[in-house]
């Protein structure tokens, strides 16, 4: 969690005329409670007011349009009941419980279960095939996974050895327990075990594991650590009335900068299997009145870049905010999409390791085209040199973020490490700078741009 050291109130005023920055990034500082749980602070809590248990948490639209919404409370229940069932199937805090299933409630109940039991969530993209889920799989040694009717059978196909148990939504096979008979038998209470914010909470692999997984180990307190980047790329979240979008929950950059933040503050979000096409992405923000949408930067892309379609729904978007991920957008883009929405997508870069350290924040400070952006408040970056030194203004050498804050406090973004590879773990780190393998360089003003890498500097 983040305070501000001063509680002036801050007015929102046009980035181009006013430039927060000075005063925000080093007035923060990180609070970060000693037990904390993220499926506590995402549905619990909230269930436990009668009034807010009764708030929206998922708005979902299936393959067939058929729509259900799913209040705090529903989310809290149905994640209890399925917590109680995993712990009648053994499962033990630090015990590693596969997630794959297509954007649906059911994926988001499924995670909140896995870390109401202490457990550590896996979840892996829907989109995988059998030998990159067997990689992840035997990587992660888990031996539960809950699947859907879509990734069932490629779960099955990657034959794990140690994988001992499948819980099948919509899924029929003998190999399989069926979800509805494993929740039918437990009572929807179940005593959220006390978590320490340092304790591991989710293991993530990169998309493409076909060649090699290599897992990175996350804590419960990196939600508090993405929130920063989170807060400031969506024109500071919460508003009124906020509800956020993403396409796809299963890829790391949305479940900790889109889902669990949006979660977090007691907002809804929009679950829609279908909004992979510029067309569909549009169609699903303006008929639930998206306020936010977390897009990676080929999908913004082809959004603006599809004849007359942002034109055709320019009039029925309430996007008061865009985040993207991945490289910077082109300015064309950019400029498009702000000149038939009006509004300039904040990029919120984000390395699994370190969790969107850079960005923009147009509401705040301006930006600058084709930049990563400058270090959202409570992370510390710099660009170094193979010893550890920070870079001279506008010299390149490696992007890296230090473990602790300008203030010493320690950064809870930061992963734990990869996944049983300690010598993997401490290759990433020179000192207590964190690699994130990108090349570039710092200008006068802390904003930071990727270069080309060449030679290491001396």
């Amino acid at each position: 969690m983040l305070r501000a050291k001063h509680n002036s109130a801050v007015t929102y005023v046009n980035s181009r005329m006013n430039n927060q920055y000075p005063e925000l990034y080093p007035s923060y500082l990180w609070l970060v409670p000693s037990v904390f749980n993220m499926a506590d602070a995402c549905a619990h809590r909230w269930a436990g007011n009668t009034h807010e248990g009764r708030n929206a948490a998922i708005y979902y639209e299936d393959e067939a349009g058929r729509r259900d919404v799913w209040t705090y409370t529903r989310l809290s229940a149905t994640a209890q009941q399925l917590a109680n069932g995993l712990e009648r199937m053994d499962v033990v805090p630090g015990d590693r419980v596969a997630i794959v299933m297509t954007q649906r409630p059911e994926a988001v109940v499924s995670l909140m279960a896995v870390l109401s039991a202490g457990a550590i969530a896996v979840p892996l993209s829907s989109h995988a095939s059998p030998i990159a889920l067997r990689n992840s799989l035997l990587d992660s040694g888990a031996r539960v996974a809950i699947v859907d009717n879509i990734c069932g059978n490629r779960v099955l196909q990657a034959q794990c050895p140690q994988l001992k148990q499948v819980i099948g939504f919509n899924f029929e096979s003998d190999a399989i327990i069926p979800w509805r008979t494993l929740l039918a038998r437990q009572p929807a209470v179940f005593r959220t075990l006390p978590t320490l914010s340092r304790a591991p909470a989710l293991l993530l692999y990169p998309t493409d594991t076909e060649h090699t997984a290599d897992g990175v180990l996350l804590s419960h307190a990196a939600l508090i650590g993405a929130l920063p980047g989170f807060v400031a790329s969506q024109n500071w979240f919460p508003q009124k009335n906020d509800i956020l979008w993403s396409p796809d929950w299963n890829a790391w950059g949305s479940l900790l900068h889109a889902l669990l933040p949006a979660l977090y503050f007691g907002r809804p979000v929009v679950a829609a299997p279908n909004g992979f096409s510029p067309h569909q992405a549009l169609t699903i923000m303006s008929r639930y009145q998206v306020t936010n949408a977390y897009l990676s930067t080929a999908l913004a892309a082809r959004i603006a870049q599809e004849p007359d379609l942002l034109e055709r729904h320019a009039e029925q978007l309430a996007l008061r905010a865009i985040a993207v991920s991945g490289p910077p957008l082109p300015d064309a883009v950019a400029d498009r999409l702000q000149q038939q929405i009006g509004l300039k997508p904040n990029l919120a870069w984000s390395h699994l390791e370190t969790n969107a350290p850079i960005g923009d924040s147009h509401l705040k400070w301006p930006g600058r085209p084709g930049s990563l952006g400058l270090p959202y408040p409570g992370h510390r970056v710099a660009v170094i040199d193979t010893r550890g030194t920070a870079r001279p203004t506008g010299m390149a050498g490696e992007i890296a973020v230090h473990r602790n804050d300008i203030h010493g406090h320690p950064d809870p973004a930061l992963f734990l490490g990869y996944w049983q590879k300690d010598d993997l773990t401490r290759s990433r780190y020179i000192g207590d700078w964190c690699l994130t393998g990108l090349w570039g360089f710092m200008d006068a003003d802390g904003y930071v741009w990727l270069k080309p890498r060449k030679a290491q500097p001396a």
